[in-house]
């Protein structure tokens, strides 16, 4: 049988679309990409070379000009991928704090929404990806082979993000992520490229009152059925020859 080769997981903040998507991808047996990371890898091009966030035709130009590349875990460090900037391995470097103080400004320019959609592609065309973002089933790949949309309330999603800085002895209340949380569901929602939604024939699974583990095990259901459809449709195929 022949799984998916490309599986598009898109979604909100906290949704729990990274940790299904590392969790199929290991199950699986294919490159978990996280395409914020090559958000993160632009923006962190930006503020090691001392341009202006602000500066849209600058940083819409960097983007354009720099090459990122995302592959397998190469050190054994906890990490889920390792990404390169022009040849470089900048992993334990995309998550600093001034990275995310500046990430959504950048990621929100056209101009760079177009070129890391250009290189997105390129490293799904290898096939055998989980793919997770906010527009990979909308528009990365609209011909994904499987689309999920994970989706949960926006209370939930703050009180796991919230539980999730307490687990790692990081600051911020409760309250202030979910006014954080609220003002990025904007930001995505109402963009004029690329808006985050759920692609016409992605199969939306509500995570509210659903623990990762159950989540996993649905969609593993869902690629198996997927096996089935693909087995089923070759064989009329072969009946009607």
């Amino acid at each position: 049988m022949s799984k998916p080769s490309l599986i598009a997981i898109d979604g909100p903040a906290a949704a729990g679309k990274t940790t299904l998507a590392h969790q199929v991808a290991e199950r699986l047996g294919y490159l978990y990409f996280d395409t914020g990371v090559m958000y993160r890898a632009v923006t962190l091009a930006a503020l090691e070379r001392g341009i202006d966030i602000s500066d849209e035709a600058a940083i819409s130009a960097l983007a354009e000009q720099v090459e990122i590349d995302v592959r397998p875990p190469t050190v054994d460090d906890g990490r889920t991928s390792t990404v390169y900037l022009d040849g470089e391995d900048v992993t334990n470097r995309l998550f600093s704090a001034a990275v995310d103080a500046s990430v959504s400004a950048v990621s929100a320019y056209p101009g760079v929404r177009a070129a890391m959609t250009r290189q997105q592609r390129r490293i799904g065309e290898r096939g055998q990806v989980v793919m997770v973002g906010r527009d990979i089933g909308t528009v990365v790949f609209p011909d994904a082979d499987l689309k999920i949309y994970l989706d949960a309330s926006v209370e939930t999603r703050a009180r796991r993000r919230w539980q999730d800085y307490q687990a790692k002895g990081q600051d911020g209340s409760y309250e202030d992520i979910l006014a954080s949380m609220r003002q990025r569901d904007r930001i995505d929602s109402q963009r004029e490229i690329a808006p985050l939604r759920p692609a016409r024939d992605a199969i939306v699974i509500d995570t509210t009152n659903m623990d990762a583990g159950a989540v996993l095990e649905y969609v593993l259901k869902i690629v198996e059925s997927r096996d089935c459809d693909r087995v089923a449709s070759s064989r009329e195929a072969e009946g009607d020859d």
